[in-house]
């Protein structure tokens, strides 16, 4: 953090958008300054991203602190803005547990971003398994298991951050552990984290993904953060704080 301000750009997709829902809203309520960037585009994976990256087309949507604009921008375009804190990249959802569709891309992404931005800290993003009886396509590569797909993708994301040296951000694996607890244990008739089958609840599952990186970043206690976001119930908040602030304290 410089100066009390934190600027972060993620090279995304839908997940990175669910991530940076409520991340500068969690920053503000606790007095940071942060900006968050999400570079969208549905579904993009790390090949893609790369092939964008040497084309250098205006591909992304340009989405700051959790809201549309009407710009499309290139990666390059982002990068030269000004300088980053962090710019963190993630694998897409659909590729996430396949190890083969992170080489070479993401260490040609990076070696870019670390030539280009060597002042960055650059973070890789670890995804969600889907929900147990979503219905995505992809869900079939992982034998629409929820616990497979789960344990495939945290071994690909584990193992490209350890080859790559890039700190992980353990979302996917926070978010399987509120999966056993109470109001959200789905299988059980309780609420689902996802909207969708896939994508973070509004306003729970977003919430909890944005906690998570909020602590990853500024080790802050989530726990006394007073933002609340639309529609939430602060009880039902409560749970998930004490995940967040329990996962990194452990």
């Amino acid at each position: 953090m410089k100066n009390g301000s934190i600027r972060i750009l993620a090279v995304g997709n839908s997940f990175s958008d669910d991530a940076f829902q409520w991340l500068h809203d969690l920053a503000e309520a606790d007095g940071i300054d942060l900006t968050a960037v999400n570079l969208y585009i549905g579904g993009c994976n790390l090949e893609t991203h790369w092939n964008n990256l040497c084309s250098g087309e205006k591909a992304y949507l340009y989405r700051k602190n959790g809201q549309s604009t009407d710009r499309y921008v290139s990666i390059q375009d982002a990068l030269e803005e000004g300088s980053w804190d962090y710019i963190m990249t993630q694998q897409a959802s659909h590729d996430s547990g396949l190890e083969e569709t992170y080489f070479p891309y993401l260490e040609y992404i990076t070696s870019f971003l670390r030539q280009q931005c060597p002042e960055a800290t650059l973070l890789l993003h670890e995804t969600w398994a889907y929900e147990l009886d979503s219905d995505h396509s992809a869900f079939l590569r992982y034998n629409c298991n929820q616990k497979e797909m789960f344990s495939r993708l945290r071994s690909c994301y584990h193992e490209a951050a350890c080859r790559l040296n890039l700190p992980l951000i353990p979302s996917g694996e926070v978010i399987q552990k509120v999966r056993g607890m109470k109001p959200f244990r789905y299988e059980l008739g309780e609420r689902s984290l996802c909207r969708d089958g896939y994508h973070m609840d509004l306003v729970y599952g977003r919430y909890l993904v944005a906690g998570v990186i909020y602590v990853f970043l500024t080790g802050r206690n989530l726990c006394e953060n007073p933002f609340v976001p639309p529609e939430g119930d602060p009880e039902v908040l409560k749970v998930l704080k004490k995940a967040v602030q329990s996962h990194f304290q452990a």
